[in-house]
């Protein structure tokens, strides 16, 4: 297969969907693979490192899509590149398309096949290939809330793990999944006073058995979240639903509940936000107030520190990759159930449930394409 590597091309977005050592195993497999020129100096990579590992080097965005059949990236294709999509070609990479019709009704009419990271659903329910973005981006949320609390950046002035004789920061988990663990134990580290809330027993029994012990966790309802925001000094929001839109768990009124300078970090801000005053910003542009409470929300997190960030997504999507280049995408997804999760979008159609509930648009069943094999 012919397999095309674009530069990001998103506001600040460092990353590159492969690294050298994953195309050298692409090519070990005898595919072909071409990377635009630069796509990975952001994230450390020279193009001779590249060149090195097997890859052709094409000068531009429009020949990487011109050329490839699969296309691999990081973050959603952005309206520049929508014209460069060809019917059939394969793109797998981060979509969360129920945050955004506008993607979602570029790629229905491009007639290509999506196959997205973040809703690849292993059988115990886990996100594998969303999983190692969600512990940097958790453990990021808690550097960024810290700087942020400091008063020139307009937060509290408060140092989130204290000194002796004056009490530590209070931070607040919402979710108690993969970002709100990370959240936790970076802030659990760093000295704060840490309260993780989730709907899951379960799920809180065991973060209550392997937390440190300046991190309490409380089952999560409204009652919960506003005692705790009127004295928490930052707040990560953290809660995920697979492919669908996050819920909107702090509302606009419990802003004025919050003292000034309270610091909101929106982890689930690709999913459109589990705060209602969310929207996305940028590593240019990263922060927001709204009635005295700083508002965090950069939509590529992980960006920032790209080569992290980069080494961790290939060593989970690397094998998938292979995989759907391998055997094609409707061979890979009908022998791999979680792959076939990861379907979104099939030559026009919608076939992920999230997405066909958040725009309304109508469901095709996925089997009927994967049952089809070439």
């Amino acid at each position: 297969m012919i397999i095309g590597v674009p530069k990001e091309i998103k506001n600040n977005e460092n990353r590159v969907g492969v690294t050298p050592a994953g195309v050298m195993e692409l090519v070990r497999h005898g595919h072909t693979v071409f990377v635009q020129q630069s796509a990975g100096l952001q994230s450390g990579f020279e193009d001779d490192e590249y060149i090195g590992a097997g890859a052709k080097i094409l000068p531009t965005i429009e020949e990487v899509y011109q050329t490839a059949e699969m296309i691999i990236k990081v973050k959603e294709p952005i309206a520049p590149e929508y014209s460069l999509i060809k019917k059939d070609q394969l793109l797998f990479t981060y979509f969360h398309f129920a945050s955004s019709e506008v993607l979602t009704r570029a790629m229905i009419d491009s007639g290509s096949v999506c196959v997205s990271y973040e809703t690849v659903e292993d059988p115990d329910r886990s996100l594998p290939l969303l999983t190692p973005m969600s512990e940097v981006a958790g453990r990021m949320s808690i550097q960024q809330g810290a700087k942020y609390l400091e008063k020139p950046l307009k937060g509290r002035g408060i140092l989130l793990g204290g000194v002796p004789g004056v009490a530590p920061a209070k931070v607040l988990v919402l979710g108690g999944g993969v970002v709100g663990t990370q959240a936790a134990k970076m802030a659990a580290g760093m000295g704060a006073d840490v309260t993780i809330l989730d709907i899951s027993p379960k799920r809180l029994k065991y973060l209550d058995d392997v937390m440190p012990a300046n991190v309490n966790t409380e089952y999560s309802n409204e009652y919960t979240i506003r005692k705790h925001i009127k004295t928490s000094d930052l707040i990560v929001g953290g809660v995920l639903i697979p492919g669908a839109k996050a819920p909107k768990l702090i509302t606009r009124d419990m802003l004025k509940e919050m003292r000034p300078g309270t610091v909101l970090v929106d982890v689930a801000v690709d999913q459109g936000g589990c705060f209602e005053t969310t929207k996305p910003t940028t590593h240019q542009d990263p922060v927001y107030i709204i009635d005295d409470v700083v508002h965090y929300s950069v939509a590529n997190m992980p960006g920032a520190v790209p080569y992290t960030s980069t080494m961790a997504l290939t060593n989970v999507t690397l094998p998938y990759a292979i995989q759907l280049a391998n055997k094609g995408w409707k061979k890979a997804c009908a022998e791999n159930e979680p792959l076939k999760k990861g379907l979104n979008v099939i030559n026009g159609d919608v076939v992920y449930p999230a997405i066909s509930e958040a725009f309304d648009l109508p469901l095709k069943d996925v089997n009927a394409y994967t049952s089809k094999l070439d």
